[in-house]
């Protein structure tokens, strides 16, 4: 079965999503800017989400750590919890 490890931030908007993102595009650390501004607990972490495999995220989490490119910045995403950037740090 498919395995991914990810990341994330986790905002409120998707205007403040497309802020981060593009810090981290410019240089700023994924995992700082995670622990800075995320609202997820797993923002402490550097916003790791550890390894898991495809149906234990939510649908929309699901479509993009299973198809988008691997440690790049990806999002926003738009879920029940708000809006996510996504970083896949590996896939098999």
């Amino acid at each position: 079965m498919t395995k991914a490890t990810a990341r994330h931030i986790l905002v409120d908007s998707e205007a403040k999503c497309e802020e981060l993102k593009k810090a981290i595009e410019g240089g700023e650390d994924f995992a700082e800017v995670a622990k800075q501004h995320s609202s997820c607990p797993s923002g402490r972490n550097g916003g790791d989400l550890g390894s898991f495999g495809p149906g234990q995220m939510v649908p929309e989490f699901d479509k993009v750590v299973f198809s988008g490119d691997v440690n790049k910045v990806l999002g926003p995403v738009k879920t029940q919890f708000g809006y996510h950037l996504l970083e896949v740090t590996s896939r098999s």
